[in-house]
């Protein structure tokens, strides 16, 4: 199911739009635009989510990883 958007653009942009009409489909355009910046947004706001979870976590010992790692690679 689709909504309607619309949006108001000055008169010389929609003149501009017109003379393209045959080059561009613009529904197209604005609907394939919208739906990349909605997701480029989410995922934004996804990673900062993240960060702030990750700042929250307590640090680590100096070294921690690399223990963890060795212990890793010596147990196979």
């Amino acid at each position: 199911m689709s909504e309607v958007f619309s949006v108001r653009i000055p008169k010389r942009v929609k003149e501009k739009m017109k003379m393209l009409s045959g080059v561009i489909d613009w529904n197209e355009e604005v609907r394939s635009f919208l739906e990349s910046r909605v997701d480029e947004l989410l995922k934004m706001k996804v990673l900062q989510e993240a960060r702030q979870v990750i700042e929250k976590l307590p640090e680590m010992p100096r070294g921690s990883v690399t223990s963890y790692v060795r212990e890793d690679r010596d147990s196979n």
